[in-house]
């Protein structure tokens, strides 16, 4: 490297010198002075307020996000405009750029003549006030724009102290900006708290009115529902509630009373019909029933008549007395009745009594709360303080751009580096092949094919490409690849053939399904081995699970081949999947299962193509190649290196596996025109793109 860079020392000065004199131009000739004035703010985390209320507007606190806030503020655009309304900025040139002159050329009168010669110009005619409000408007952000960057604001470490600055082109302008800036910041931060002061008075008063007004209507009601009611209290409450629970045990009562003596009158009557006289006298208990009863068993003659007046007068009078009975329970059921309802209905009046009383006594308490926050509030007005206050106001300012000396070692620096870049990218830029006629010579092997880049973002969208686009230039160009494959011996055509490349990534599994794919539309009977069983890609391109076993399976016996391969209907040709093993693959393809297992491939397929892990990588594919027929070496167009190349053919040379040949993949067409290339290749120049589909 230091060689290469010592034959191109004398465009390393070139360009150190070119810079130099760039960088001494700009310094002295273009660069406009800049002068900045700092100003000082300290910010007062404690205000002592004459009357002490609880957050009706909060000051700045210390945490360093507030400092943060505050240092956005000083910077905020409402600010920056007032600051530019009253220091009158727009009549300045170095902010309002419509008053600066224009220069002898600028892009902006070349793009306003070109427009005026192709006729789209400016349309005359009158301009409409929404457009002069929206020029002002622009004109207005553009002030605040160059103002805001010509303005820095920070906050020293450790401290409260904030540091304004202005860089102008006038130290006197910077001076001005600088303190007007501070005293802005500290106006505006009384005017918050003004506004926060008049907002909560505003509010605090229409809060206080309504609830006033709430709070007299809900005493109003109480008046009336008072009025209304009568005496409703908790005690009387409880004294009918008393009176309520006398009458339903006095009720109670007479049904028990009434419900006996109807039952015993039933069965007297019952007794009557069917039982003996000295029965019914033993159930009346009358002594005269009782001696009648006595004749009637003498045999008198009078005796059974007389026994019968006498009964039917004590029933009578029975069932007098159970009506008189059922008359005073019926009385006692609807005075309990009308008990009831009384109180029920005053329990539910002192209820709602006591429900408006409650919320009326929250209304007082929300009402008293409000009413002192407010006369609180009131005597704030006109006390507020700012929270910040200037330490040291600004200066004229002091020179600070442009930085000459600085300028010119930079340009020194930047000048060679550039030169050094320069010289090692034409060095080492070009390391891969563009050509294959680069790569023939270099690798002194056969080109068998050149595969342009698949135009898919998906590997899933591989198999749905080379079926839509049989005519397109990728997969003629694999077709062109498969007829040097086949015809590279004529004597012997190959049956079983190895894609492997250097390192990951250079289009070999490409290669490989492309190829089989177009062996497959020979009609012939094509088995896709996948090999590289460490990453195990096919099941990123192939949309089918492997059925009982794949590669391992099969060679160790575990499965019959049948059970070890599926179909790709897409493709119409069998794949057998690699597996994970915990043997190294080396080793499982150096063994003789591994030997008998492609003996027995041969004699069902007429091709197996075997797609393989990088050469450089791991050393499968040297194994593999011992039962290769053919092996296609990929190389990645522009980025696979001259050495890696070299090295992977050296890798087959020590195990004497012959290379059929090489395929430059993954080319690109834009690639190709763009280095110069195009024009020599009929699949990357426009007179053959007739030939294939886009």
């Amino acid at each position: 490297m230091l060689s290469v860079i010592w034959r191109g020392k004398w465009i390393i000065a070139a360009c150190a010198a070119l810079a130099l004199l760039v960088g001494g131009y700009y310094a002295y000739v273009l660069a406009v002075p800049k002068y900045r004035s700092t100003a000082t703010l300290a910010l007062e985390l404690r205000n002592e307020q004459i009357v002490d209320i609880e957050s009706v507007f909060s000051g700045v606190s210390g945490e360093q996000s507030a400092i943060n806030t505050e240092l956005e503020v000083i910077r905020s655009r409402g600010l920056l405009q007032r600051l530019a309304e009253d220091l009158e900025l727009a009549n300045d040139p170095e902010f309002n750029g419509a008053l600066r002159p224009e220069p002898g050329f600028s892009l902006r009168k070349l793009i306003a003549g070109i427009a005026t010669a192709r006729g789209d110009g400016v349309q005359s005619g009158a301009v409409t006030a929404e457009e002069i409000s929206a020029s002002e408007e622009m004109q207005r952000n553009s002030i605040v724009g160059v103002l805001r960057d010509a303005i820095d604001v920070s906050n020293l470490r450790q401290t409260y102290i904030f540091e304004i600055s202005a860089t102008t082109e006038d130290p006197r302008k910077s001076q001005r900006i600088t303190n007007a800036l501070a005293e802005l910041y500290i106006q505006d931060q009384i005017d918050v708290k003004f506004s926060a002061t008049e907002n909560a008075v505003a509010w605090l008063s229409e809060r206080v009115v309504e609830l006033e007004n709430d709070l007299r209507e809900r005493e109003d009601r109480i008046k009336d529902m008072r009025a209304n009611i009568g005496l409703v209290s908790v005690e009387a409450m409880d004294a009918l509630n008393q009176q309520l629970r006398d009458r339903r045990s006095r009720l109670a009562d007479a049904e028990a009373t009434v419900a006996l003596q109807e039952a015993r009158l039933a069965a007297l009557t019952e007794l009557r019909a069917s039982g003996s006289a000295a029965e019914i006298a033993a159930q009346f208990d009358d002594p005269t029933l009782v001696r009648l009863a006595q004749d009637i068993e003498a045999g008198s003659a009078n005796a059974r008549q007389l026994f019968d007046s006498r009964a039917d007068l004590l029933t009578g009078r029975f069932a007098a007395n159970l009506e008189r009975q059922r008359q005073q329970a019926a009385a006692l059921t609807a005075a309990f009745t009308e008990l009831s309802t009384t109180v029920e209905t005053q329990s539910q009046q002192l209820l709602e009594l006591q429900r408006l009383e409650r919320e009326t006594e929250a209304t007082r308490t929300l009402y008293d709360t409000f009413l002192n926050r407010l006369k609180e509030t009131s005597v704030q007005r006109g006390l507020q303080l700012a929270d910040s206050r200037v330490l040291s106001e600004a200066t004229p300012g002091r020179l600070v751009e442009p930085q000459k000396r600085r300028i010119l070692a930079l340009s020194i620096v930047l000048g060679t580096m550039l030169g050094i870049a320069i010289v090692l990218a034409r060095q080492f830029l070009n390391n891969g092949y563009r050509t294959s006629e680069e790569l023939e010579r270099d690798s002194r092997m056969t080109i068998l094919g050149q595969i342009p880049l698949m135009p898919i973002t998906k590997r899933t969208e591989l198999i749905d490409y080379l079926n839509d686009k049989p005519t397109s230039a990728a997969v003629e160009a694999v077709r062109n690849m498969r007829t040097s494959v086949l015809l590279s011996n004529i004597d012997q055509p190959p049956q079983v053939i190895l894609s492997t490349s250097s390192v990951p990534g250079e289009g070999k599994t490409t290669i490989s399904i492309a190829l089989a794919h177009n062996l497959a539309g020979l009609g012939k009977r094509v088995l896709l081995l996948e090999a590289d069983i460490r990453r195990r890609t096919f099941g990123e391109y192939f949309d089918i699970p492997m059925v009982r076993g794949g590669l391992i399976a099969a060679m160790t016996g575990q499965y019959p081949i049948e059970d070890c391969v599926v179909r790709d209907p897409r493709m119409n040709i069998d794949i057998m999947m690699g597996e994970k093993s915990s043997i190294n693959a080396a080793d499982l393809f150096s063994s003789e299962r591994f030997q008998d297992l492609m003996n027995e491939l041969r004699a069902r397929y007429d091709f197996i193509i075997i797609d393989t892990p990088p050469v450089l990588v791991v050393p499968d594919a040297r194994v593999i190649g011992q039962v290769a027929d053919a092996i296609i070496f990929a190389v990645a167009w522009d980025r696979t290196s001259r050495a890696q190349v070299t090295e992977a053919l050296r890798q087959f040379a020590t195990v004497n596996v012959r290379v059929t040949g090489l395929a430059l993949s993954q080319i690109s067409p834009k690639g190709m025109k763009r280095y110069g290339y195009g024009g020599r290749y009929g699949a990357y120049s426009s007179y053959g793109k007739a030939y294939y589909d886009a």
